[in-house]
């Protein structure tokens, strides 16, 4: 990272150091999940898409290595149980005190722009009453489109925001209206960080590869 990739970042005072929290950031590049962890002191435990862990042959072996061995949970995004059995493994994270990783959109924009949140942050927030801290990731769809194996080397800007907390919606895990709120407050910072266009519409997944 040091060596091919130039790092702004900013805010990295406002990462907990010690207890959980939850980093909520925009998804540009498959990378993301690379970068931000490896300019934290602390650990950092991903959510990603189970793709990364199914694959077949040689390749998707090495994937699957890969990703379980930089602290990825794989994230099953079909609904019903599977992803809540996905959410619950997040959630265990939360209570061991961990610093969790999560793109709200649920995947990578597909343009640039940024998409409406779903409901999976809100509810490991009020879940675990966890701070939620958001993250922009700024040109890192430049160094590694989507389609492009490996990272191009270039600059990238990480900005952190300050912690959100969700104290108010205490025990409303389960009401639709409170997630929607504290989903579309996580989004909204995470939009005045990034300063992207904003897309009133989950992000389709089917262009993504």
């Amino acid at each position: 990272m040091k060596i091919f990739i130039r790092v702004d970042l900013q805010g990295i005072s406002n990462v907990p150091q010690s207890g959980a929290g939850i980093l909520a950031s925009n998804h540009l590049s498959v990378s993301d999940s690379v970068f931000l962890p490896a300019m934290l002191e602390r650990p950092v435990i991903f959510l990603a898409k189970d793709d990364y862990f199914n694959g077949r042959g040689l390749k998707g072996r090495i994937t699957a290595w890969f990703f379980r061995n930089i602290n990825q949970l794989p994230m099953d995004r079909s609904g019903g149980q599977k992803s809540a059995a996905s959410l619950a493994s997040a959630k265990k994270a939360l209570d061991e005190g961990k610093i969790l990783g999560i793109y709200p959109e649920g995947t990578r924009s597909p343009d640039g722009r940024l998409y409406r949140a779903k409901l999976g942050v809100a509810k490991l927030a009020l879940e675990s009453g966890a701070p939620v801290i958001p993250v922009a990731m700024i040109g890192t769809d430049k160094l590694q489109p989507i389609g492009q194996s490996l990272p191009r080397p270039g600059k990238i800007q990480i900005k952190i925001g300050k912690p959100l907390s969700f104290e108010h919606l205490a025990g409303k895990h389960d009401d639709p209206q409170a997630l929607r709120a504290c989903a579309d407050e996580i989004r909204q910072a995470i939009n005045v960080l990034s300063g992207q266009s904003y897309v009133d519409i989950y992000a389709p997944r089917k262009a993504q590869k």
